[in-house]
C-alpha cells in the first residue's frame, strides 16, 4: 500500500535524518550534540545478491546527502553508485551481482525511470528503454542478468506491468485502473507474484501470480466478505531452484502473520506463530527456515523458525528496534539495530558490527518511557523522553507520527532528541492505525479520518498534564506527512489545547489534496473515506484542516516541498492564504524538493527554524 512517508520508510522526518563527509571533522568541538546526531554518518542495512553474496549494496549519508553505494565484501572496496542533488534512496542489485538498478527522480516528485550501472562501476544506462516515466510499483531481477518485472503507475494509466528483456521490447503483461505493484519473481523466473486492489479497498491487497506471457496461475484473495477485509502482501518466492512456494503476509488472526503458499498446488501452511504483535518473515537461503521478525508495543525482536520441525528459536538482539534484518548464506543474520538512546549500527549474530561508516560519532540520548492511557477507543500507548534530572512541569513537544500506519518505536530518532536537548519532554503517541498493537486498532481510523486519531492525541494529553509532565501553557503539537496533517487539523478542531503548532509537508486542504496528488494516494483515501469528495462531501469536510482554519489560535509553522506528489504543494498555499486573509500568526518555508529532503544540511535548516520558531512564539526553553 502507498502511504504518504513513502513505502519504504518511516516518518519522513527520520528516514532522511542524516549526516554530512568527514570534512565536518574539525568544527564538531563546536557543534551542538543535537546537530551532530545528523551530521554523524548512517548506513541502511545492505541488501546482497542472491548469487554473488559478496556483493552488496546500502544506503549512507557520508557525503551530506544520501546516495547508494556498493560494496565488495570479498575485497571490502566501497564505491558511490549515484550522486544527485537531491539524492538517491532506491536501488535493487541483480541476484548475479552485475548491475545496481537505481529510480532517477530528477526533481525528487517520485515520478521517473529506472536506470542501472554496472557492480564494478561504469556508465548509468536506461534499465527499461521504451518505459515513460512513472511512479515506481514495484522491480523483481530475474537470475538470468537479463529479464526484469517492473511495475508502473501514472494517473492516467492506474498501475502496469512490463516484462522487460535486455534488447527486446517492454511487454504489458497486467494492467488496471486500481493499484497494484510487483510482488516477486520466482528463483526460476517461472512465476510472477502481484499485490492487487482490484476489489477497490486500497488498504487490502489480494494476490495474483502470473506466468511470464501474463497468463493467470493461481489467485489468493482474503477481501471477499463484506466486512471483514482482510489484506495479504507478497513477502518472497523461496530461493530455490523449482520451488513453487510464497512466502505471503496475512491478516486472519487479527495482525500480520506469515503463511507459506505453494502456488502451484493451492497447499497453504499457516505458521500459527503464538506472538501477540505483528509478524514479519524473509527466507533463510536453502529455502529450510525462515527468519521472523516480531513487532509488538513499540519494539521488536527476531527469531528462527523451522518449517521441518516447526520448531522457533529466538536471534539474540538487543532491547529496542530491529529496523531490517537478512539471513546470509552461511546461516548468520545481519540486523539493522538501535533504540532511542543508542544510535543504529549493521550487526550480526556472527559477532561484531558488519557495517561501520568512518568519521563523525553520534552521541546519544535518552531513553524512552513507555506509558498507557486509558483511551475512547482502548488503551493507547505512548513513548515519552524528557532531558535526564528533569522534573516537570515542562514544555512538552507531542512529535505524531505519519503513515497513517506506521508506528514509533524505542529506536534513535534525531528529530525528537533534538528537542530533549533544549529543554522540552517529547511525547509520542501511537494513536488508533499504528500497527504493532493489531489489526483492529490499524483499520479503527476509517471514515472519521483524522478526528479518531485526534481523540487518541487529546487523551494523552490529558495525561501529560495531569501526570506533572506537561506545561499546558506550552504544548507544541508538531509531526511530518500525515502527522503534520494531524497537526493542522489537531489546531483547528482542538484550538485551545495547543500552543504553537509545526506542520511538516502536511496534508492542508484534503479535497484539492487529493484531486493532486498521485493515483494510489486517491485509492487509499477513498478506501479510507468510502469514496471521493464529490460521493462523500462531508467526510472530506469534517476530515479537512482547511475546514477549521479560521478557528486556529496558535502560531503555526509549515514547511512543504514544491514537488511533493503525495501532499501536493497547492494544497498547502490554499490553507497558507487562508492564515493570510484574517492575520494569522504564522510562517511558510518552502524548499526545492518533493516529499522531505535527502540533504544532511537542508534537514538541519529545518529543524533550526522549527527550533528557533518555538522558541520566539512558545518561550521558556533553552534556544
Amino acid at each position: 500500500m502507498t502511504e504518504r512517508n513513502g513505502s519504504d520508510a518511516p516518518d519522513q522526518r527520520e528516514w532522511r535524518d542524516q549526516t554530512e563527509h568527514d570534512g565536518q571533522a574539525g568544527r564538531t568541538g563546536e557543534m551542538p550534540d543535537w546537530e551532530k546526531r545528523f551530521r554523524a554518518p548512517r548506513v541502511s542495512l545492505p541488501d546482497w545478491a542472491e548469487d554473488a553474496p559478496d556483493r552488496s549494496l546500502f544506503v549512507s549519508n557520508a557525503t551530506g546527502t544520501y546516495e547508494l553505494y556498493a560494496w565488495d565484501r570479498s575485497t571490502g572496496e566501497q564505491r558511490q553508485v549515484t550522486n544527485r542533488p537531491n539524492g538517491t534512496t532506491d536501488g535493487v542489485l541483480s541476484p548475479d551481482g552485475r548491475w545496481i538498478w537505481w529510480f532517477d527522480d530528477k526533481d525528487g516528485d517520485e515520478f521517473g525511470v529506472w536506470r542501472r550501472q554496472p557492480f564494478t562501476g561504469g556508465e548509468d544506462e536506461l534499465a527499461a528503454p521504451g518505459l515513460d516515466p512513472s511512479y515506481p510499483a514495484g522491480l523483481a531481477l530475474g537470475r538470468d542478468g537479463r529479464t526484469a518485472v517492473v511495475g508502473r503507475s501514472t494517473d492516467e494509466d492506474g498501475t502496469t506491468i512490463h516484462l522487460v528483456r535486455t534488447g527486446e521490447a517492454p511487454v504489458e503483461i497486467y494492467r488496471h485502473r486500481e493499484s497494484a505493484g510487483v510482488g516477486d519473481l520466482s528463483h526460476d523466473g517461472s512465476l510472477i507474484a502481484v499485490e492487487h486492489t482490484e476489489h477497490g479497498d486500497a488498504m487490502h491487497s489480494a494476490l495474483r501470480v502470473l506466468r511470464p506471457d501474463g497468463t493467470p496461475v493461481a489467485e489468493l484473495d482474503d477481501t471477499k466478505g463484506g466486512e471483514r477485509e482482510l489484506g495479504l502482501e507478497v513477502l518472497g518466492f523461496a530461493p530455490v531452484e523449482g520451488d513453487t512456494r510464497l512466502l505471503v503476509g496475512h491478516q486472519r488472526r487479527g495482525r500480520w502473520e506469515p503463511l507459506v503458499w505453494d502456488v502451484a498446488t493451492g497447499e497453504e501452511t499457516d505458521l500459527a506463530l503464538e506472538l501477540p504483535g505483528d509478524v514479519s518473515a524473509e527466507w533463510y537461503a536453502d529455502g529450510s527456515g525462515l527468519l521472523i521478525a516480531h513487532s509488538f508495543e513499540a519494539r521488536s525482536e527476531l527469531f528462527r523458525y523451522d518449517l521441518a520441525s516447526r520448531e522457533l528459536v529466538r536471534v539474540p538482539t538487543p532491547p529496542g528496534s530491529v529496523s531490517g534484518a537478512t539471513a546470509r548464506p552461511d546461516g548468520s543474520v545481519e540486523y539493522l539495530w538501535s533504540s532511542a538512546a543508542e544510535p543504529p549500527a549493521v550487526r550480526s549474530t556472527a559477532g561484531g558490527v558488519v557495517l561501520d561508516p568512518p568519521g563523525l560519532r553520534s552521541p546519544g540520548s535518552v531513553p524512552v518511557e513507555d506509558v498507557w492511557v486509558e483511551g475512547p477507543g482502548g488503551r493507547i500507548h505512548a513513548l515519552v523522553q524528557k532531558p535526564a534530572g528533569a522534573s516537570g512541569p515542562l514544555p512538552t513537544v507531542f512529535e505524531i507520527h505519519g503513515g497513517p500506519t506506521w508506528h514509533d518505536s524505542d529506536s534513535f530518532a534525531a528529530g525528537p532528541a533534538a528537542w530533549v536537548d533544549h529543554g522540552y519532554a517529547v511525547v509520542r503517541v501511537n494513536y488508533r492505525g499504528s500497527t504493532g498493537y493489531g489489526r483492529a486498532w490499524t483499520d479503527a481510523l476509517k471514515h472519521r479520518v483524522g478526528l479518531i486519531e485526534l481523540e487518541d492525541i487529546a487523551a494523552v494529553r490529558e495525561w501529560a498534564i495531569g501526570s506533572g509532565l506537561a506545561d499546558p501553557a506550552r504544548l507544541v503539537l508538531t509531526g511530518g506527512s500525515w502527522g503534520g496533517y494531524l497537526t493542522l487539523l489537531g489546531l483547528g478542531t482542538q484550538p485551545d489545547a495547543w500552543a504553537l503548532g509545526i506542520a511538516v509537508v502536511p496534508v492542508a486542504d484534503y479535497v484539492t489534496a487529493y484531486h493532486d496528488e498521485m493515483e494510489a494516494l486517491k485509492a487509499m483515501d477513498r478506501t479510507l473515506l468510502g469514496g471521493t469528495p464529490e460521493e462523500v462531501p462531508e467526510r472530506f469536510e469534517a476530515s479537512s484542516p482547511i475546514t477549521y482554519v479560521d478557528r486556529v489560535k496558535a502560531p503555526v509553522y509549515i514547511s512543504a516541498g514544491v514537488n511533493d506528489p503525495r501532499c501536493p504543494i497547492r494544497q498547502i498555499e490554499n490553507y497558507v492564504k487562508r492564515l493570510e486573509a484574517r492575520g494569522a500568526v504564522h510562517e511558510v518555508y518552502r524548499y526545492d524538493a518533493g516529499h522531505g529532503s535527502l540533504v544532511v544540511d537542508e534537514r538541519i535548516k529545518q529543524v533550526r527554524l522549527e527550533l528557533d520558531f518555538a522558541r520566539r512564539h512558545l518561550g521558556g526553553a533553552e534556544g
